[in-house]
Formats: structure tokens, C-alpha cells, sequence
């Protein structure tokens, strides 16, 4: 499920991707040495954002880098127009999570732009360099949600590597059933009874709690629906879906990170982004 509360533009993939603009070769930059492995590039080039080093840009590719984040043009040439959007210095980022399935690696990041917010960022590798991006991005809430539970804590290792594929199949089944078609009925047969830990803003722990936001939800007239599921991509006990909906009806992505154990649903992070009118789209390559 996803925060009541939502942030329109984004502002991370803004900084990040003008990096980019701003380097016309990093493959003969100074810096810290260029990890081969992309889950390692990838936690380096979000840190850049921070730092403004320049090596790990040169995992991005000049000539093919398709956007999805709608407030960008695409291609190298869609970031020069917001390379002074973010104050020098006064960028933070803080990856906490990165997991890789096949071509592509997704992190959970903590980051500091104009404000705290938490967003997850998918990136397609080809050839050993990233060729496609896409994010979702919530503003950081205030306080903990009522089980004290922040957006980004718990835990950030991927075990049961074996265990991916019936992982995926489980929570894609989960979201297919209960998020997209509503068959409520379906719903425990998914979690170990109340054993189920939340971080969303606004929800509690365990069935009990998810229950009781769904009625809030109802009570206030707040209507959210899933119609699409767009990717699912997982490392071991962690899951990530990228759907497409509505929520308190404005067009939205969803993206929900799940942690699998024994078979069973047993933890949940999400972020909600509105999508934009196609009028104010920077690129024509959507938000998936």
C-alpha cells in the first residue's frame, strides 16, 4: 500500500542525470577506481550525486540512455537544462538496499534534495553500461509510522538466493490477487497470521493493521487501485514490483519491495509518484 501523502516532480534523477551532461569523458577521469560489478557502480553513480566525483559516471552510456523520469528530456542532451537545479554541496544520498536480476539492478536510497525523500531507481545494464532508468520518489515522512517503523530501515541483505524465482512468482501472485483484482479473501493466505512488518507512513504491522488503514482509507473517500503491473524483478527474498494506478485519483506509479520468508509475505517498503499530464512529459518514453 502507499503513503497518503505524494510528491508531483522529482528532483533526484534531475541531479543525478545532469551529472552525466556535464562530463564530456569520465573513462580518463581521476577518482576511485571503477568496480566491475553493477550493483557496485550503481551505489557509486547515485553517490555522485553527493560527491560530484565524476568516475562513476562512465557506467552510464553517452550515445543510448532512455529516460522514464518525466521531468527529463531524454538522451545526455535532456540534462543540461537542470544542471543548476541543485545547490553545490547540498546533496545527500545514502543507499541502503541494491539487488540485481539479470540485466537489471534496483536500489532503495535515502536521499537529501530541497527536502529528505526515499526512492527506489531501477537501472537497465547493456553491455556493461546503463542504457535505461527509471524511479519512483516519496517525500520522507516526519515521524515513524505507528509501529515505529521508518520507509527505508530493516533489513538490506538478500538471502535465499536460490529461492528467487518462486519469490517472484509469490508476490507477483499476491499483487496480481489482491492489489490489481481485490480478491480480499485471498489475503492471509499470503502472511505467517499477523506476522508482518510495515513501512509505510501510515500503516501499522501485521493484517491487523493493514485492515485498519484500508477502512481510514475508505472512511475518508481515498480510493486507490492497481490496474497494471509492469516489471518484477528480484534477488533472493526481496521483491520488487513497478505497477501503474490510481491513487486518490490521480494517475500513479507504486512501487512495493517486499521481503519473502518461509513462503509468506513477511515485510513491505513502498513509494508513490502521481504521473504527470503527457502535456508536461520531458520525453515521450512514459513513466515504465
Amino acid at each position: 500500500m502507499s503513503s497518503l501523502s505524494t510528491h508531483p516532480r522529482r528532483v533526484v534523477a534531475l541531479a543525478l542525470l545532469s551529472i552525466v551532461a556535464g562530463c564530456a569523458s569520465t573513462s580518463s577521469s581521476k577518482g576511485t577506481p571503477m568496480s566491475s560489478d553493477p550493483k557496485a557502480q550503481v551505489v557509486a553513480l547515485l553517490k555522485s550525486i553527493e560527491t560530484g566525483e565524476s568516475a562513476p559516471v562512465a557506467v552510464v552510456n553517452p550515445t543510448k540512455y532512455i529516460q522514464h523520469n518525466l521531468a527529463v528530456g531524454d538522451g545526455l542532451a535532456g540534462f543540461g537544462a537542470v544542471l543548476q537545479a541543485l545547490p553545490k554541496g547540498s546533496a545527500k544520498v545514502n543507499t541502503v538496499r541494491v539487488f540485481q536480476d539479470g540485466d537489471f539492478v534496483f536500489a532503495h536510497t535515502e536521499y537529501n534534495f530541497f527536502g529528505p525523500k526515499i526512492g527506489f531507481d531501477i537501472f537497465r545494464f547493456e553491455g556493461g553500461k546503463i542504457v535505461e532508468h527509471w524511479d519512483n520518489l516519496q517525500e520522507t515522512p516526519a515521524k515513524p509510522n505507528p509501529s515505529g517503523r521508518s520507509m527505508i530501515d530493516g533489513p538490506t541483505v538478500a538471502t535465499d538466493l536460490d529461492k528467487t524465482t518462486p519469490n517472484k512468482k509469490l508476490v507477483a501472485a499476491f499483487v496480481d490477487d489482491i492489489l490489481v483484482h481485490g480478491r480480499m479473501e485471498r489475503l492471509a493466505g499470503y502472511y505467517d497470521g499477523d506476522n508482518y512488518h510495515q513501512h509505510n507512513p501510515q500503516i501499522a504491522d501485521g493484517l491487523s493493521g493493514l485492515g485498519a488503514a484500508l477502512q481510514a482509507m475508505a472512511k475518508a473517500g481515498v480510493t486507490m487501485k492497481y490496474h497494471k503491473v509492469h516489471k518484477v524483478l528480484g534477488e533472493g527474498n526481496f521483491v520488487l514490483v513497478a505497477s501503474e494506478g490510481e491513487f486518490a485519483g490521480k494517475p500513479s506509479a507504486f512501487y512495493d519491495l517486499f521481503r519473502v520468508a518461509n513462503g509468506k509475505i513477511a515485510e513491505h517498503w513502498d513509494t508513490i509518484e502521481t504521473i504527470p499530464p503527457r502535456a508536461e512529459w520531458k520525453n515521450a518514453n512514459g513513466k515504465f
